[in-house]
């Protein structure tokens, strides 16, 4: 497998940097937009796009803009970004967790003296001295535990801008200072006909459900991100290398290429490298998707993230850092999941004014009722403008679409698609059109047995165990290929001693009786004299004719048995196709081969259309072709003759086997080249784009309806209003219920 730069994320200019840092500070979706907007207009910045439900930025800048510059322009905001590139996300966890358990405690105070505040003023609101005692118990609330709230609110009043924050700290504050005054001033109103009416449960409840809502939330949100904190987990915080021939343990930032590191039996492979000496089994399904463990001896590569499991291994760094193969796996899939829907732009656009319209309705609402309110229009008109400021919720649809992408991501890193970009999700559901290459993604881009002969005797099973015992013990993919025939067959090896390899000829080997056999090529027959029969050799040239490999079995005196190795056809490409046209997919079988070939191959997995003989660019206007008659074109493909067709698709696809440069241009990669990761890669992508208009139907209904709620719209035909405190529970039940919607992708079966 060919997965040394399996992912590399390539740059649209060479003087700009591409990078992802997690942010601090946000509170909302339009916390995101701020960041966006201060991070565009800092020099040297040409494009930033923040991920609210990540807490992350995605920013494109010129290298010569050092981070902390950006860190000091967010900082003016009341933001910042952690540019500690060695562990960001690690740092990143420590804060969160470190506000986690803030806003727990927080939280759990605010409750525990809103309660009696609550109990005063639903119960025994004439009670005088509970209107002080309320205030008293009013003000640790407001201004401590939910002092947040006002910091953030002033923030960014200071940049003339407004968020969440900033309708919760309008809607407790008036309240408070509202309820402050009529407690100390209750006459002045009284004299102008109005009840002096206190409103302090409404403001501390407001700040307890929003607070505990964030709780939920945050936690909910730490969930989406689960598939990058399994990928983070493969690597080892500590690592033994050899130093001046004794073992030392060491920070997994301080190794170094070159470095000689141990690895135990049951520990994980720190980073990327080559086996010098030991022998082992490792588990390698985290990049193949395979369960059984690859045997590892000298000269083998190891990756990062992988676990040793048997025998020691000493092997030498040669990818450390960022190059490892685990660490460019998780660069993808944090740029995937911080990249935006084109969705969500419009989204964005909305979040980005939903403050200012917000408080507009707010003042108007104030405006209408107080006009129109009738006896008790002060007090109503006061409520009804904060229950405004307080239904409405950027939050929802904020965390509508990056939720949804975020978990469809992560779990198509689960099942090994790595997919580069929100868009290529979004757009996959819509393909009609699949155009397939032949080598290496129908077939298996490895080598397999087509067809034998072996000679007709007693002792057959004895030399088939024979020759399965030699083969294993080969390093040549040709072997590969007879051992997994005979595995099929049911042979059991037999004892072999003496092993040894001639490069470029085969292997030669003795069982423990000393009968001497030879497995490889002609030359190897040739330089021990073994002679092929007249009917051998009639099959050869046949099979040789036909382009397949032959591989000789022999004895010292006669051969044995003649293998002719071909690429097959998937096992799963007849299924995978006719399923795909089976839902209404065109398939189109797209070679080089010559016409005879193709139409082989095309039959026996059921392709009705197909085109031979094509040169990269005939198989890119093809791909053109079929967009040009208003198709959704997939391309998938693992070679570099198709690189350009994939260039063309509206979703392109590479094998994770295939060549660097078919995976550069792909916007999803088959970590395993298994062809039925394809439908499966489509059915991800309808269940995402389903709960994303889900997330964003249940948002935009959820403002559209309670915004004129909360404004009293539909007073004079049912009678009813929404208390602020109803109000904040229902704004903290939305941003909850999206977040929640998203995370059932994660329980989805592909």
């Amino acid at each position: 497998m060919n997965t040394t730069s399996l992912l590399k994320i390539n740059t649209p200019e060479p003087d700009l940097v591409k990078q992802s840092f997690p942010v601090t500070g946000m509170s909302c979706a339009a916390c995101a937009a701020s960041v966006e907007a201060i991070l565009g207009n800092t020099e040297g910045v040409k494009q930033a796009s923040v991920n609210f439900a990540s807490n992350s930025v995605l920013v494109e800048y010129q290298n010569t803009l050092a981070p902390a510059e950006m860190s000091k322009a967010l900082q003016g905001g009341g933001y910042d970004i952690i540019t500690d590139t060695a562990d960001s996300l690690g740092v990143q966890q420590q804060v969160q967790n470190k506000q986690y358990r803030l806003l727990k405690q927080q939280t759990t105070w605010a409750a525990i003296f809103t309660l009696p505040v609550f109990v005063i003023g639903m119960f025994f609101m004439d009670w005088q001295p509970g209107r002080w005692i309320s205030a008293v118990l009013t003000i640790p609330v407001l201004f401590y535990f939910g002092k947040r709230f006002f910091i953030n609110a002033w923030k960014q009043a200071q940049h003339k801008k407004a968020n969440m924050d900033t309708l919760v700290a309008l809607s407790t504050g008036i309240a408070f200072l509202f309820s402050l005054f009529n407690t100390l001033f209750p006459e002045v109103l009284q004299s102008k006909g109005f009840a002096p009416h206190v409103y302090y449960e409404a403001a501390t409840v407001i700040i307890t459900f929003i607070s505990f809502g964030k709780l939920l939330e945050e936690r909910a949100k730490a969930s989406t991100s689960s598939a990058i904190k399994k990928l983070i987990g493969l690597q080892p915080k500590t690592l033994w290398v050899v130093i001046d021939g004794e073992e030392q343990e060491i920070d997994i930032q301080a190794v170094a290429l070159g470095m000689h590191i141990v690895v135990r039996p049951g520990e994980k492979i720190p980073v990327d490298g080559r086996v010098i000496k030991g022998s082992s089994f490792v588990d390698e399904s985290m990049i193949t998707g395979e369960p059984m463990p690859v045997e590892k001896k000298a000269e083998d590569k190891l990756f990062a993230g992988t676990i040793n499991q048997k025998g020691s291994l000493r092997f030498e760094a040669e990818r450390v850092g960022q190059e490892t193969l685990l660490a460019q796996i998780i660069k993808m899939v944090q740029e995937a999941q911080g990249s935006k829907a084109p969705v969500q732009k419009l989204v964005d656009k909305v979040a980005g004014i939903f403050v200012p319209v917000v408080m507009l309705i707010s003042i108007l609402t104030f405006v209408a009722w107080f006009t129109f309110g009738g006896e008790q229009a002060l007090t109503q008109a006061l409520l009804n403008a904060i229950a405004v400021l307080v239904i409405a919720c950027p939050c929802a649809l904020g965390l509508a679409t990056p939720t949804a992408i975020m978990v469809g991501i992560g779990k198509g890193a689960e099942h090994n698609i790595l997919i580069k970009d929100a868009e290529s999700l979004e757009l996959a559901h819509q393909v009609n059109a699949v155009v397939l290459d032949k080598t290496g993604t129908i077939t298996e881009g490895t080598p397999s047995v087509k067809d034998m002969v072996w000679l007709e005797s007693e002792q057959m099973s004895h030399w088939q165990g024979i020759l399965i015992a030699i083969e294993q013990q080969s390093e040549h993919p040709l072997a590969e290929a007879i051992v997994q025939t005979l595995r099929e067959q049911g042979t059991n090896p037999q004892a072999i001693e003496q092993f040894y390899s001639i490069t470029g000829k085969g292997a030669v080997a003795t069982d423990t009786t000393g009968n001497t056999y030879y497995v490889g090529n002609h030359r190897l027959l040739e330089e021990y004299k073994i002679e092929i029969s007249a009917a051998l050799t009639q099959q050869v040239r046949q099979w040789q004719s036909q382009a397949y490999t032959v591989v000789f079995f022999a004895n010292s005196t006669q051969v044995l048995a003649v293998f002719a190795i071909t690429d097959q056809i998937k096992e799963t490409s007849y299924q995978v196709i006719q399923q795909l046209q089976t839902q209404g997919v065109e398939v189109y079988m797209l070679t080089g081969d010559n016409h005879q070939t193709a139409k082989a191959v095309a039959q026996q997995v059921g392709i009705r259309y197909f085109e031979a003989e094509m040169l990269p660019q005939d198989k890119q206007a093809f791909v053109q072709g079929l967009q040009a008659q208003g198709k959704v074109v997939a391309m998938v493909g693992d070679g570099i003759n198709d690189s350009q067709a994939l260039t063309q698709a509206n979703v392109s696809i590479a094998m994770g086997k295939g060549s660097d440069i078919a995976m550069d241009v792909a916007q999803i990669t088959l970590i395993t080249s298994d062809l039925a990761l394809v439908p499966k890669a489509f059915k991800l992508s309808t269940k995402t784009v389903k709960g994303v208009r889900q997330n964003l139907f249940w948002a935009f209904i959820y403002n559209i309806v309670g915004i004129p709620l909360a404004a009293g719209v539909f007073y004079s035909f049912n009678g009813f209003l929404v208390n602020p405190m109803l109000a904040g529970a229902a704004m903290a039940f939305s941003s909850v219920s999206v977040v929640a919607n998203s995370l059932r992708l994660k329980m989805i079966r592909l």
